[in-house]
């Protein structure tokens, strides 16, 4: 597969060999509604991020079925010649809603909910997961790490750590939920999202001395730069910078040993030097646990990596694609459901509400499959597409403040770290 050709073959095998035995029956062209939700948060989560969406639509709009995706399909034998004729001319004429992105959800939030024939949304499953559940899990892990970091701001720096088409989208995650910037410039070129950076050990190493070092990097980038102080002695690069810089220096970035104890020692030295303003960067395998333990510690900023990318462990949102209603020959939708043992579903295409106190804290989700709306609930879907259309792109700045609202309006208690239950409890009606 070259990079010229489009998404359309992110398709999983099993979605075409579907396509075609449903195109045979001629079950093809039902209408159907599919949805998108967890049954459970992963890693004792109290909450999820919702993060992808805008990626889905942007994919959306270009996944087609050209001439290189079906010679290869064609010559592989994936599929017959009628399905690669409806390949062909695929466009997706149906609709998809969802939950806004930077909300959050809860076990079995109706995320997004596709509804087309069976033929055009069954070859959104793949695309809508690998992006939604990376998406989601990365947002999740951000939004814990940046309450834990309070008004203290994040940098994503996770690129190194992973593929680099995820690291861009990693870092567009991270920005939504809460990051102040990223060090990755073709997230700043694609999504706007501000970039940042510090010099690394390297360049150090590369001069004569730290203070030749400094000396360039200073000279190069003004006084308000960060200079990495810890290659050597930290005590000893401290008072080379300040000496160099003069008491504006911008900042001081800590990588190595024990932070806390580290950054108090170099607080002290800075504020007897007279580099009140000197700010003190951190960094080295951060996580939100890492960064809560250090809210005591005179740090003013964090650089996180390898915990982000890999949403601190919790690398996927379990985010399932189920079929939950099939027009039947009258022409109605009608509710259906698996009854697997551990992995059941809830038919019917759904509404959901949240629900809050009179504080303005969140306090039930509820899932509805008819009726009218609860009184005071605030409804979750959005019109996303509209008849292949998409009408609900927006900027990625709105769903970063959609978040910070939705965080603010939860539960202090679902802000702690520790396993839990969800933050809020979802009911059904």
């Amino acid at each position: 597969m070259t990079m010229t050709m489009s998404t359309a073959l992110l398709t999983d095998h099993y979605e075409l060999t579907m396509l075609q035995a449903a195109l045979r029956s001629g079950a093809a062209h039902r209408r159907a509604v599919f949805e998108v939700f967890a049954r459970h948060l992963p890693g004792g989560r109290r909450y999820g991020v919702v993060a992808g969406t805008g990626r889905v639509l942007e994919e959306l709009e270009r996944f087609r079925f050209g001439e290189e995706e079906l010679t290869f399909l064609r010559e592989q034998r994936v599929v017959d010649e009628a399905t690669l004729a409806f390949l062909a001319d695929y466009r997706f004429s149906g609709s998809i809603c969802g939950y806004q992105e930077g909300d959050l959800y809860f076990p079995a939030s109706p995320i997004l909910v596709v509804e087309g024939t069976f033929a055009e949304a069954v070859l959104l499953e793949t695309l809508i997961l690998s992006i939604m559940n990376h998406d989601c899990a990365i947002a999740s892990a951000a939004s814990r790490m940046a309450n834990a970091a309070g008004k203290r701001p994040l940098i994503e720096m996770g690129s190194r750590r992973t593929h680099e088409g995820a690291a861009v989208a990693a870092a567009r995650a991270a920005y939504l939920a809460g990051f102040a910037s990223t060090s990755n410039l073709m997230a700043g070129h694609r999504y706007g999202v501000p970039t940042a950076g510090t010099a690394a050990h390297a360049f150090t190493l590369l001069h004569d001395s730290e203070r030749a070092a400094f000396e360039a990097q200073i000279a190069s980038l003004g006084p308000e730069t960060t200079l990495l102080v810890d290659t050597y002695d930290v005590a000893e690069a401290v008072r080379t910078a300040v000496e160099l810089a003069g008491p504006k220096l911008g900042a001081v970035r800590i990588d190595s040993g024990d932070l806390a104890a580290a950054a108090q020692e170099v607080r002290e030295q800075l504020d007897a030097l007279g580099a009140f303003t000197t700010r003190i960067l951190v960094t080295s395998d951060l996580d939100e646990y890492a960064i809560a333990a250090l809210a005591a510690a005179p740090v003013d900023g964090y650089g996180v990596g390898t915990s982000l990318v890999t949403g601190s462990g919790v690398p996927t949102a379990a985010l399932v694609y189920k079929l939950v209603a099939r027009e039947t020959a009258s022409g109605k939708l009608e509710p259906v459901a698996k009854r697997s043992v551990g992995k059941p579903s809830r038919g019917g295409r759904k509404e959901a509400y949240r629900l809050f106190d009179d504080a303005g804290h969140a306090e039930t989700e509820l899932i509805t499959t008819g009726g009218r709306p609860p009184e005071g609930g605030v409804p979750l879907l959005h019109d996303l597409v509209r008849d292949g259309a998409v009408v609900g792109a927006e900027p990625l700045a709105e769903a970063r403040e959609r978040h910070r609202r939705a965080v603010a309006a939860l539960p202090q208690e679902a802000l702690h770290l520790g396993r839990g239950y969800a933050a809020i409890p979802t009911e059904f009606a």
